[in-house]
């Protein structure tokens, strides 16, 4: 898979926060394969864990409802 067809690109180095969720074993299974087709496109081994705040963001900032509301 090309680096074009992954929404997420390269995750730049932030400050964070920890959180800690509870997901569904199938969500868990998607993230450690979207994890693993970004490694292989950017050539930097991520953890799931890692990408969900990014895909978070992504998810947000693309709600049309959440932008008008704010």
């Amino acid at each position: 898979m090309s680096a074009n067809k992954l929404r997420l690109g390269p995750l730049p180095k932030t400050e964070s926060i920890k959180l800690t969720f509870a997901c569904p074993v199938t969500l868990k299974a998607d993230l450690d394969r979207y994890a693993s087709l970004h490694a292989q496109t950017y050539g930097e081994a991520v953890e799931a864990t890692t990408l969900i705040p990014y895909m978070l963001e992504a998810f947000m900032a693309r709600d049309r409802g959440f932008k008008r509301s704010g």
